[in-house]
């Protein structure tokens, strides 16, 4: 007589295994809701400015949700900190809904800009919110792949966002740009719920000090007085010297010691953070409006462009993934940097060509802005590896927020500053697009420079 003993295993969980899909698929989609806005509206923002009559205020309309991100980004964290996840992470909610319904029904581009102001503050602290919620509903072996889908979550809105967004501006409005994702951040709240209450409060919150949010909010109001400041004359012009002394000094209370001057190691992999933002996002601004204004493009066409960086740059992405420690974080930094500069010099040329008479084909600036995507690609995702690394238990958190804050802010003061020099091009007759991917090549040489500087030996 021979028995037989089975040995059951249970299945593996899953991030969408039936405990954790609703929640899981929540996540990703307020992610992608986030990055949708930030993709879509890169599309419909000349649109948008010509019909609000606000054009010389189209680079602040980048600049105002980046700058008020960095905020939300440390509020939350504090609020976290302090209550758990539940309250912060619900006002961030309401706080980006209204952002939407103000843009959306906005009558001039000050009120868009109000608008865009609370969407920042509201998506800057949603997705801080998120990352908490992360740590808290999954198991540790869960959370690569939860990480893992808010990476696809970004990627999916760069590949059909900008297309979308012109169907609804062309179909419509570009006002459904904005109203339209209302009710989706709405379901999927409906979905998140259960997962929120089933968190508790916590028993002792910790109490982090304040004044690293006053740092993050004068960083912010800094950055959009540069703007305003700069495109101003005589006087006035004056306050944007002021504002980007404000900027200096916040960056220095935010950013680990020595990230200003490029200090070898974990100071220059923040600001090689901060200068790959500031410099890739600012010609991100911008190549859909040039493409319509020099190469008159409609607005699809020239959206093209961020799909093809979307797919360029999650595939660059992949190429470094793959080739790990065969490429050292250095070595990737540099390469990566060197791409966008190449780049941005090549779309800075374009558009000097076209000046010239020579009339290029739109596919050169574009193919020139998708090798600043491959750049990207190839260099962003090392630099928060590279921070890790160098980071200990005692300090990965504020070195995690300390790189956010540097992407953030470096984008919004590249903004900034693109949009002063954007206007004072057009005041002296010359070409501000020119001006505008002139400056961003600059700053690009600065970010190889801090690349090269990422090894701590």
């Amino acid at each position: 007589m021979s028995t037989t003993t089975t040995t059951t295993t249970e299945p593996r969980e899953r991030i969408l295994s039936p405990a954790y899909a609703a929640t899981t698929v929540a996540m990703f989609g307020l992610i992608a809701f986030v990055a949708f806005e930030a993709m879509a509206v890169t599309t419909v923002m000349p649109t948008v400015a010509r019909d609000l009559g606000g054009l010389e205020l189209y680079a602040l309309a980048f600049a105002a949700p980046l700058a008020s991100g960095v905020v939300g980004m440390v509020a939350a964290g504090m609020w976290s900190d302090r209550t758990g996840p539940v309250v912060p992470l619900l006002a961030s909610l309401a706080l980006f809904s209204a952002g939407l319904l103000v843009c959306g029904l906005a009558p001039s581009m000050e009120v868009l800009l109000a608008g865009r102001v609370l969407q920042g503050l509201g998506g800057g602290a949603l997705t801080v919110g998120l990352y908490v919620v992360v740590g808290l509903v999954f198991p540790a072996t869960l959370r690569p792949a939860v990480f893992a889908s808010f990476a696809a979550a970004w990627v999916l809105p760069a590949l059909f966002g900008p297309g979308l967004a012109a169907l609804v501006a062309d179909a419509w409005s570009w006002r459904w740009v904005f109203l339209g994702t209302v009710a989706f951040v709405a379901v999927a709240l409906l979905l998140l719920a259960p997962a929120l209450r089933g968190l508790e409060p916590h028993a002792e919150g910790v109490t982090t000090p304040s004044v690293r949010l006053w740092w993050a909010g004068l960083g912010a109001v800094a950055v959009l007085v540069l703007e305003l400041a700069g495109s101003a004359r005589g006087v006035a012009a004056l306050g944007a010297v002021a504002a980007l002394a404000g900027v200096w000094v916040s960056l220095g209370r935010l950013l680990p010691p020595g990230s200003r001057t490029l200090r070898r190691g974990l100071p220059a992999v923040v600001a090689t953070r901060g200068l790959l933002a500031g410099t890739f996002f600012c010609a991100e601004a911008y190549i859909v409006y040039v493409l319509q204004d020099h190469w008159d493009l409609s607005p699809g066409r020239a959206g093209i462009a961020l799909t093809c960086v979307g797919l360029v740059w999650a595939a660059s992405s992949q190429v470094q993934s793959r080739l790990g420690e065969r490429v050292s974080h250095t070595r990737a930094m540099v390469v990566g940097t060197g791409l966008v500069l190449t780049g941005l010099t090549a779309l800075a040329a374009s558009v000097l060509a076209h000046d010239a008479g020579a009339h290029p084909s739109a596919l050169l600036p574009a193919a020139a802005y998708v090798l600043a995507g491959a750049g990207m690609g190839f260099a962003y995702p090392r630099t928060g590896v590279a921070m890790l690394e160098a980071s200990t238990d005692r300090d990965r958190g504020s070195n995690s927020s300390a790189l956010t804050v540097a992407d953030s802010l470096g984008a919004a003061l590249a903004l900034s500053v693109a949009g002063a020099a954007f206007a004072a091009a057009e005041r002296q007759g010359l070409d501000p697009f020119l001006t505008v991917f002139a400056f961003a090549a600059l700053a690009a040489v600065l970010g190889v420079l801090a690349a090269s500087r990422t090894r701590t030996a």
